[in-house]
């Protein structure tokens, strides 16, 4: 393929759009030159496939533009019904379904995760102690092309099966589909190094030891999160080589890095905006203290998926702790600042002396002689559970840093705290092993904390 726009070549889709008709799923207002809006429900012709952008007509206005991809979906398939998810796990169709803005009978249908091919249908449902669940059924298929959840009836197309549940209910009656996260906007390719010009700040959400946090908007269009690194923090060229790493670095659960402003300091980092701020902030809110346990070791098992992947970049974070995760409108956790710790001048970030440094969090062998592996990230997540646990408090209240690093060489470590099941305390002690090589892997953690909660009956509600 001739690429005529090279920047915002991204990923070439598994099967080709080009020639098919998509239907807007969500509205998109134009934020690039070039751009083509619509409304949601408008068809348009895809006539060029950029990766994360499609070059398409609509067939209404007959204007041709670029499009997002994630904001559209090929016209007569299940993906532009509002009840159908594509490429969720169980798991994240539960967080959905659980988020504050669904009711019980709130429902969704997505790919089943066991049966290849196959389908499940998640329900939100009260039991009988008012807490609210997700129920999960299988949609089984008929030779002939039918479906069914229980054997007694059968249906022609899943509309017509969720039609019928509308009003037969399963364990309670289909009452609205799981609302939509909206789209994350990709962002424009050419956009990587942009002038200062281009951001408009707008609300300032904190400070720290390195700078500042701004809600923000490029072009006036995209709401933002810019940090702004004080003067001297790091060099442009350390943090270029570190900003090239961290962009290629995107995975649901870390923040995305759009874009970079090293034309004069304080340097820019602009990425996707988060409503809820810091984990550490959102957990001592009014409505982070109403957390339940169940919810705080999602957030955990959330943070452990983020960890999963870049374990498996061969990346490490360096600074893992509940203020460098930010929480979303839909109590999402996603990861940031990750390896940025790396390339701060190393006066600033002494590892005895320094005030800077953070010396609760951070595993022996790091402190002593500055080894930072996956395995001492891994220790901070312990410390990051503890933070979670208690709602936000100080890790080793009391204590200096260090009579921490003289207690933690002499075995100590965090007694339970009283909100803490006995079952998680173990593995937050599995994160504080002395050997590095003894701590678990993030993909073990993840495994562990996804399950906490999972019965042992069968995954799937039998309907018969």
């Amino acid at each position: 393929i001739v690429n005529l726009f090279p920047n915002r070549m991204f990923s070439v889709t598994e099967h080709s759009v080009v020639g098919k008709t998509v239907l807007g799923l969500y509205p998109y207002e134009p934020v690039h030159p070039g751009d083509l809006g619509f409304k949601k429900g408008e068809k348009m012709n895809v006539l060029e496939d950029h990766g994360e952008w499609w070059k398409a007509q609509s067939l209404e206005t007959k204007m041709v533009g670029f499009i997002p991809f994630n904001y559209v979906a090929e016209d007569e398939t299940m993906e532009t019904e509002d009840w159908f998810f594509k490429n969720i796990t169980r798991k994240d169709a539960e967080r959905q379904l659980l988020a504050p803005v669904n009711q019980p009978g709130s429902y969704l249908i997505r790919e089943s995760d066991t049966s290849k091919g196959g389908y499940a249908m998640s329900l939100r449902d009260k039991d009988p102690q008012g807490t609210d669940s997700v129920k999960h059924y299988k949609i089984r298929t008929l030779d002939d092309g039918g479906y069914y959840i229980s054997p007694k009836i059968s249906f022609s197309d899943i509309s017509s099966l969720i039609k019928h549940y509308h009003t037969d209910g399963l364990c309670r009656k289909l009452e609205r589909p799981c609302v939509k996260p909206e789209a994350q906007k990709p962002w424009d390719k050419n956009a990587w190094e942009i002038s200062k010009e281009s951001i408009r700040m707008v609300t300032k959400l904190g400070a720290g030891q390195f700078g500042e946090v701004w809600m923000a908007y490029y072009n006036n269009k995209n709401k933002v999160a810019v940090k702004t690194l004080k003067a001297g923090t790091m060099t442009v060229e350390a943090f270029m080589e570190e900003a090239n790493v961290m962009r290629t670095l995107q995975h649901n659960r870390l923040v995305r890095l759009y874009a970079v402003v090293t034309e004069s300091e304080p340097i820019y980092i602009v990425t996707e905006f988060m409503a809820n701020g810091s984990l550490l902030d959102f957990l001592k809110t009014d409505s982070g203290c109403r957390l339940q346990l169940p919810k705080l070791i999602d957030f955990s098992a959330q943070i452990a998926e983020g960890m999963v992947y870049i374990e498996k970049k061969n990346y490490i974070h360096r600074d893992l702790r509940a203020a460098n995760v930010l929480v979303s409108e839909s109590l999402l956790c996603k990861i940031a600042d990750f390896g940025l710790a790396r390339v701060i001048e190393e006066d600033e970030y002494k590892a005895r002396e320094g005030a800077k440094f953070p010396i609760k969090w951070t595993a022996p062998e790091a402190i002593n002689y500055g080894t930072f592996t996956i395995k001492s990230d891994m220790w901070s997540f312990g410390v990051l559970l503890y933070e979670i646990i208690t709602y936000g408090r100080i890790p080793y209240p009391g204590l200096t840093k260090g009579e921490v690093i003289s207690s933690v060489q002499n075995g100590y470590r965090m007694p339970r705290p009283d909100t803490c099941p006995s079952k998680l305390y173990e593995i937050m002690l599995s994160c504080w092993k002395d050997r590095p090589e003894d701590r678990p892997t993030f993909e073990y953690m993840q495994s562990i904390l996804d399950d906490f909660y999972t019965a042992s009956e069968g995954q799937y509600q039998q309907q018969m």
